[in-house]
């Protein structure tokens, strides 16, 4: 698990625990569309500033 504060990409457990929503919430975005990702080896991450952006909390 990636817990810096200020990591570029993130899991997302981590990414619920930044923008205070449950992962659930997060799985959902990303399957709709919402929510980003990229693939990094065999995981897929979540950009931060991408996620930020769509919380509406900019960096």
């Amino acid at each position: 698990m990636n817990t810096s504060t200020n990591s570029l990409a993130l899991t997302m457990k981590d990414a619920a625990k930044l923008v205070g929503v449950d992962y659930r919430t997060i799985r959902l975005g990303i399957e709709n569309g919402t929510i980003p990702t990229v693939q990094l080896g065999e995981r897929r991450m979540i950009p931060r500033a991408a996620l930020l952006r769509v919380f509406g909390a900019d960096t």
